[in-house]
């Protein structure tokens, strides 16, 4: 018998199947396209922040109104920004030469992006004064609260398929309600209750329109932000401003400490210290968040705003899931407009939104009409918001000029969306209007 034979009742071994995911490459000209602005960024962070810089020690103060104490951190600001940007370039120079994976370049990128402002801050507190970074997040956090609420709204409507430019509208309309109703009411919820019924009546407009009446999304949104604008100002001139006391003046929504989670070093001021408004959008984002991949209505959701066609031939009433969806956004876009007053400020101006409402379309398409990446995108522009702040009170080695400052959560915009996303898709139905045939 052969010995090498094998044995009549052995086991067959079973073939195995190893399923291995190939990661596409970049193409090679967005592959230079990355490595040159990382190379072009380390080089500003070397030669123009490093060489400007004095020689003195930086302060970073990461301690937040109600949170924990932490020692501060002491930079050497010149050596800083020398070694952060020479890593900033050696990165950018291995892309130009080899290229990272696109899963790893999205970490290069946040790296290299944390890397410059810590630069940028430790350049910029060189003068002597010592650099709030806890005060920093806190405001980051306070400004993007209204955007990451009106991105979900937006979020809310476009993966259902209608485009919602009238975030601004929707939010400025409820601003107005909720400072109104909420003086006349005497009572904050109230004054909130009535921001988010303005806020959905406002969606509902837009609903109607571009569901039944197949109005062009883009241009209803644009005619509804003029609309709230033109009357939320007629409102204003008429009833508020002579009236500042009894019908101007709701008050707004303290901080709140969570015990002993407001007590963690450096995030429990940040995170929970905050007003109800902004707890209610933590919820807000997570339900959102779970419940558009892990739900039925999320499923539908996504179908109808991919290919609502094929949604409506399983059974799934396509124009009453849009009219629900974007009702919803509304109501979300009015807690926006509601935060904006009573969530902060505790009195209304005319445009007092002033723009947020397009910076959360901006934020929703920064983050790729997700739920996560439009918060992350949102508390970009809320940090370029408040650096506008905390730099005009700095001794800055060179002084910045307050236009300037001005322009900083615009230009974020411009680069965030031009260098890091690159080619966004949004769902393939977005806009579309759906007949049933």
């Amino acid at each position: 018998m052969d010995v090498l034979s094998p044995e009549p009742d052995a086991p067959i071994p079973e073939e195995v199947v190893q399923h291995k995911v190939i990661e596409a490459r970049v193409s090679r000209g967005r592959q230079i396209g990355t490595g040159v602005a990382l190379v072009l960024i380390g080089l500003i962070t070397v030669l123009v922040l490093g060489r400007s810089a004095h020689s003195a020690t930086s302060i970073f103060d990461f301690n937040a109104s109600g949170g924990g104490s932490v020692p501060k951190l002491h930079l050497p600001a010149q050596t800083a920004c020398l070694v952060l940007g020479l890593l900033i370039v050696l990165a950018g120079i291995y892309q130009l030469i080899r290229g990272f994976s696109p899963r790893a370049m999205k970490w290069i990128g946040s790296v290299a992006a944390l890397f410059f402002v810590l630069s940028f801050l430790a350049w910029a507190g060189s003068g002597g004064s010592t650099v709030q970074v806890g005060s920093l997040l806190y405001q980051s956090l306070f400004l993007a609260t209204p955007l990451i609420l009106g991105a979900m709204s937006g979020l809310l409507c476009e993966r259902s398929g209608v485009i919602n430019v009238a975030i601004e509208g929707e939010m400025l309309a409820a601003a107005f309600a909720g400072a109104f109703v909420g003086t006349i009411a005497g009572n904050l919820w109230i004054g909130v209750l009535g921001a988010i019924i303005v806020g959905g009546l406002m969606g509902a407009m837009l609903a109607v329109f571009s569901i039944k009446f197949l109005v062009n999304q883009v241009v209803l949104g644009v005619v509804l932000n003029v609309f709230a604008l033109g009357l939320t100002g007629f409102l204003f001139d008429g009833l508020m401003a002579n009236n500042q006391n009894t019908m101007n003046d709701p008050g707004f929504f303290g901080p709140i400490s969570i015990p002993v989670l407001s007590d963690i070093p450096v995030i429990g001021g940040l995170l929970f210290n905050q007003n109800i408004i902004v707890y209610a959008m933590y919820l807000i984002v997570i339900v959102i968040d779970v419940a558009l991949v892990r739900t039925r209505w999320g499923l539908r959701t996504r179908a109808v705003g991919e290919h609502p066609k094929a949604a409506d031939t399983v059974g799934i009433n396509v124009l009453r899931l849009r009219y629900h969806n974007v009702i919803m956004g509304g109501c979300v876009a009015g807690l926006a407009g509601a935060f904006v007053t009573i969530g902060s400020v505790g009195s209304f101006t005319k445009n007092i939104t002033s723009g947020n409402g397009f910076i959360a379309l901006a934020a929703l398409i920064f983050g790729r009409w997700t739920p996560r990446g439009a918060v992350g995108a949102a508390l970009l522009f809320g940090f370029a918001t408040a650096l506008q702040t905390v730099l005009s009170l700095l001794q800055t080695p060179v002084p910045i000029n307050s236009n300037l400052l001005g322009t900083l959560p615009y230009l974020a915009t411009i680069f965030a969306v031009a260098g890091l996303v690159g080619r966004v898709r949004a769902p393939a139905a977005d806009g579309e209007p759906y007949v049933k045939g």
